[in-house]
């Protein structure tokens, strides 16, 4: 079964975890969401697989969210997947898929879990 990361190579932990994959034999499909940013579907299902809410998967210490003022309690669950869409910068990473498995590579550790 094929393995997935959502990838920003900037990003220490995102690279900690692809080593970690690589260490293991395993050569994941690499996305690199800012150039490809899931679309809401995908990141509403993440979201249930992992159990979080989008807040929960959103660097709020980057400028859109503070810009767009997504700490706002009145917005939608789908106002704020459309921010991390239109924002991907937004998004927390990496995330790692596997089948129907997702897990969140914060630490990069977390996702032998879903291996």
């Amino acid at each position: 079964m094929s393995v997935t990361i959502y990838h920003n190579p900037r990003c220490s932990k995102s690279r900690q975890t692809l080593q970690l994959l690589r260490d293991r034999g395993i050569e994941p499909e690499i996305i690199e969401y800012l150039k490809t940013p899931p679309d809401a579907a995908t990141l509403d299902g993440f979201l249930a697989k992992l159990g979080l809410e989008p807040r929960q998967l959103m660097r709020r210490k980057e400028a859109p969210y503070k810009e767009l003022n997504l700490a706002d309690e009145s917005l939608s669950r789908a106002a704020l997947i459309a921010a991390m869409v239109d924002n991907p910068i937004l998004i927390e990473r990496p995330i790692v898929v596997k089948g129907a498995k997702v897990a969140l590579g914060r630490p990069p550790e977390s996702v032998l879990e879903i291996l």
